[in-house]
């Protein structure tokens, strides 16, 4: 059965990604296996000090994730199945080996949360989390709802080695399981980025994705995530796929300075997958 992990720190951040998470299980008949991580703090001093108990924090840790839980069956009745995990330690080196065992379908994260903590510690979460994790993380900005669902899926590409670099599997996974059209993304501005190869590198991508009969869309834009950003608006865009490596969209994400950046202004979740 397909499984959406769904990491908290209980926070209003982290509450609106779930709530997001559980109706996409709900969407595709998957469970939902909610996650938190909690780390011994320790003072800032000549001598460190723990300032909490283990035993604390751990009762501390089971008695949240316990009337999450609960929350959460109530919200879902029996038509989903929930699970729940706690562990003591880092929260990235818990959730990738949480994600070595359970295979998930998708890991769903808030990008940032509504307090300054909330926006330092998760979001820094989020980001460390799409470095490491190999497998889908949809990053949920504030106040995103899933709503009616996914049905149309951006997927940002530049045209460059896409057989080597493409995520085939995971996007077409997602495109069946919500029977979504796909809209192919490329931003360039006065053919800067256009190469010889560009032509076939595009014809390969076709290939690759025809049994899906994506849209094509050749966008105009300086910047590509702001370009990306009012094409996604403008055409009800549901889902952005992007593959942070060849896209360098993670810093962009999550610098504070920034005041256009693709998720936090347009509240469209983005999909990170890795390069394959």
């Amino acid at each position: 059965m397909k499984t959406i992990i769904i990491p908290t720190d209980f926070s209003p951040g982290a509450s609106n990604a779930m709530h997001y998470g559980i109706q996409m299980a709900q969407a595709i008949n998957a469970s939902v296996l909610l996650f938190h991580a909690y780390q011994v703090p320790v003072s800032i001093a000549d001598t460190p000090i723990v300032l909490v108990s283990l035993e604390d924090l751990e009762k501390n840790a089971e008695e949240q994730m316990s009337s999450l839980k609960k929350e959460v069956a109530h919200i879902c009745s029996d038509k989903t199945k929930i699970y729940s995990e706690t562990k003591l330690g880092d929260v990235t080196d818990e959730l990738e080996a949480l994600c070595n065992k359970i295979q998930p379908f998708a890991v769903v994260m808030g990008t940032k949360g509504s307090s300054a903590a909330e926006r330092v510690f998760f979001g820094s979460n989020t980001l460390t989390a799409i470095r490491h994790l190999m497998w889908p993380v949809i990053c949920v900005p504030p106040g995103k709802q899933f709503g009616n669902g996914i049905k149309k899926i951006g997927f940002a590409c530049d045209f460059r080695h896409v057989v080597e670099t493409t995520p085939t599997h995971f996007i077409k996974e997602i495109i069946r399981e919500f029977n979504a059209e796909l809209h192919v993304l490329n931003v360039d501005h006065n053919n800067k980025h256009f190469k010889p190869e560009t032509p076939e590198e595009s014809l390969l991508l076709h290939t690759l994705f025809e049994d899906v009969k994506p849209s094509y869309h050749f966008i105009e834009h300086k910047e590509i995530e702001d370009g990306i950003n009012d094409f996604t608006q403008k055409n009800n865009i549901d889902l952005l796929i992007a593959i942070p490596k060849k896209h360098k969209l993670l810093e962009s994400l999550f610098k504070p300075s920034a005041t256009k950046q693709l998720v936090i202004h347009s509240h469209i979740p983005v999909m990170c997958i890795h390069e394959d």
